[in-house]
């Protein structure tokens, strides 16, 4: 078994989104609030990749900030493992935007010094540019980068400079919140190549979020499906691709494009993304799903842990499947083993 870095348990985060309250004192509105993270458990290995998928507004990104403290948890906990010489373990985020996570008005040496200054890893202004134009090599780019602005360079390479950044924290834990979906596919595979490279070299730990199933299937140990602010299905990486059973995941794995077989029949299942506002009673997935009955619309399922180390929240599993022996309802898995260095990802073959 490889040690847990971090381990979240019934992590749930409520928003209010009710009207100002005049409007709700003149108009009789009530509060209303918004359960963007449902409780949900989960364990992410240390040294590994595990990967939040999901349609948007499933809830994936608020999981993200509320593992960096951007947001706290309305209840639940956040246990991480102690870091390196017992200190707690240090994590920073690379963000969706390249465009966007740079300040504009910084040049690119400066914009990777902040954290060496403000965290005081460096103590000399030339300690500090030796390690930037390290960290710029690292990331494939060069030390005289250093002097540009944000906007003389691509996507990809802005995704570098963001890499480039968070790295010069010195964490052990990345949250990589949709790094790639902003890029090209072929921009694409160069970052998640460079992040599985770094992964390997410096043993970094990831909690990678996505919507694109097809990436994180090079990227991850483990893969956690969310619908509607919680975790309907989670399986070591080819045990949910080989064998999903909620039909939540088959539907996304449905949206892949296969390049083998780029006319095969699809089953197109309809409906839309309730509210999370006002989501269904029992499972959230219901009134989008082929197989619901009476007792989905009415019943919460619980999460049950399968032999294959997968892990489901469905009626329908369960009944067809029968309850495996020990089931639990919410608890979080133990960390699996991790996956080996594999090939460098290709584009286009997704």
């Amino acid at each position: 078994m490889t040690e847990a870095a971090l381990t979240a348990s019934h992590l749930t985060r409520v928003f209010d989104v009710s009207e100002p309250w005049l409007n709700r004192v003149i108009e009789g509105k009530p509060r209303r609030s918004l359960r963007a993270v449902d409780d949900i458990d989960f364990v992410v290995p240390r040294g590994g990749c595990l990967s939040l998928v999901g349609e948007s507004g499933c809830g994936k990104s608020t999981v993200a900030r509320l593992v960096t403290g951007l947001y706290s948890p309305s209840a639940g906990e956040l246990r991480f493992a102690p870091g390196k010489g017992g200190k707690p373990l240090a994590a920073q985020m690379i963000f969706q935007d390249p465009y966007a996570s740079l300040n504009p008005r910084w040049r690119v040496d400066a914009i990777i010094a902040e954290p060496l200054r403000e965290l005081r890893l460096r103590d000399s202004e030339a300690a500090i540019s030796a390690r930037v134009a390290e960290l710029l090599t690292t990331v494939g780019l060069s030390p005289t980068d250093g002097r540009k602005y944000p906007h003389e360079f691509s996507g990809g390479q802005r995704q570098r400079i963001s890499i480039a950044r968070a790295l010069a924290g010195e964490p052990e834990f990345l949250i990589c919140d949709e790094p790639t979906s902003a890029l090209d596919v072929s921009v694409q595979a160069q970052i998640l190549n460079l992040m599985r490279e770094l992964q390997d070299k410096m043993g970094l730990t990831y909690l990678f979020i996505s919507h694109d199933l097809s990436v994180v299937r090079h990227m991850s140990d483990r893969i956690a499906v969310m619908y509607l602010g919680r975790i309907v299905e989670e399986a070591p990486t080819e045990v949910l691709f080989a064998t999903p059973r909620h039909p939540y995941t088959q539907l996304l794995l449905e949206t892949i494009p296969n390049v083998r077989a780029p006319h095969r029949d699809r089953a197109v299942k309809g409906g839309e993304v309730p509210s999370p506002v006002n989501p269904p009673s029992g499972c959230t997935f219901h009134p989008r799903c082929p197989l619901a009955d009476g007792r989905c619309k009415a019943e919460r399922p619980a999460v049950l842990s399968w032999p294959d180390g997968s892990r489901t929240a469905c009626h329908r599993v369960e009944e067809a499947n029968g309850a495996p022996a020990g089931a639990a309802a919410g608890g979080a898995p133990q960390p699996s083993a991790l996956r080996k260095s594999a090939e460098p990802i290709r584009a286009g073959l997704r």
